[in-house]
């Protein structure tokens, strides 16, 4: 029987998941042949080059192909773009690459990881000139492949910590220390802290617990994630204790919402019974329905500055490693209040 394609019919080009599948070696690695990687071993990039002479690969020209030393676009990995913390931070970014005449190229490790992708890999399919991360990943194995052989910058992030690979966050310890003091200010003593995941979160727990062992204060913290669900379920689990806090200091304004939702079902009033700070100072927190108090930190300052780094790296790739960090600054709105009097 005749296999060729049917009149009209294009056949499928083969794809960088070929040429690893016939090489019998990651997509990663094929990546790296591509990007002229001296980390290959000579067996294994032999290998990779004979499959793609044995099936007629041609790498994607989208980003001006192999020949110019260009693409003009710089990869973005998101952690999960649902989370409107990164909003501003890509405005930031977005301009300073712009101002440059270099396009963002978006993906989504959430999505990627739910429909079987590697972001890092996709990303380094495009041919792009760098990568900023933005928000905590958990392709730190891919990314310290990748960073040998394109620039990578953090922001709003502090892992993976890797040599040339500049950092540009906001003060964490400082803004969790603000948001506690405010607290402590209003009289509360009794005040939770949501802890979320890797080290910004780490740095917030600390600015949370040197506020409150320098007011005589002990601190109690729980792993609240990131999430509104994850939010909901640690001030549930808060709320049932004999001596509940009065006041709890959220991890960033998404687990904020969850608390403020696990409060109305316990028939609690914000912030008349339980004062509630969030972090980023999201659009959520501004919505007067909610109207939470939240830490500011400086979102388009970090995108700003992260593609500055981002586009200087690209010059000069040899560069030492450099962090940048923004003041951060508490924003008070409606969520928070005195301490109830038996509190």
């Amino acid at each position: 029987m005749d296999s060729s394609p049917a009149f009209g019919d294009q056949p499928r080009r083969p794809t960088i998941r070929d040429v690893a599948e016939r090489a019998g070696v990651s997509k990663s690695l094929v990546s790296l042949v591509l990007g002229g990687s001296s980390s290959v071993s000579p067996s294994r990039r032999q290998a990779v080059q004979d499959a793609m002479a044995e099936l007629d690969y041609r790498p994607n020209q989208l980003a001006r192909g192999l020949s110019s030393p260009r693409s003009g676009t710089i990869g973005v990995l998101l952690n999960d773009l649902r989370n409107p913390w990164f909003v501003e931070l890509l405005e930031g970014l977005t301009a300073s690459l712009h101002s440059a005449g270099v396009s963002p190229v978006l993906v989504d490790s959430y999505t990627d990881h739910r429909v079987g992708r590697h972001s890092v890999e996709t990303l380094l399919e495009q041919r792009i000139d760098g990568i900023v991360v933005v928000g905590t990943t958990t392709e730190t194995a891919a990314l310290e492949a990748a960073a040998r052989t394109v620039p990578v910058v953090l922001a709003g992030t502090r892992e993976p910590d890797l040599d040339r690979t500049d950092v540009v966050v906001n003060d964490d310890e400082a803004g969790a220390r603000q948001a506690t003091d405010h607290l402590i200010s209003l009289g509360h003593r009794r005040i939770a802290h949501l802890q979320g995941p890797g080290r910004i979160a780490e740095l917030r727990r600390e600015g949370y617990e040197s506020s409150m062992r320098a007011a005589g204060l002990e601190p109690l913290v729980v792993a609240g994630g990131m999430s509104e669900e994850s939010g909901y379920d640690a001030t549930q689990r808060l709320l049932a204790r004999t001596e509940r806090p009065t006041a709890i200091f959220a991890f960033n304004d998404i687990a904020c919402i969850g608390a403020l939702s696990a409060a109305a079902d316990q028939g609690l009033s914000v912030p008349d019974d339980l004062s509630l700070v969030g972090y980023d100072n999201t659009y959520l927190a501004k919505i007067r329905h909610l109207s939470l108090t939240s830490v500011d930190n400086g979102n388009i300052a970090v995108g700003l500055q992260a593609g500055k780094f981002i586009l200087e790296r690209r010059e000069h790739p040899e560069l030492p490693q450099r962090l940048h960090v923004v003041a951060t600054q508490l924003v008070v709105r409606g969520s928070t209040g005195h301490a109830p009097a038996k509190g």
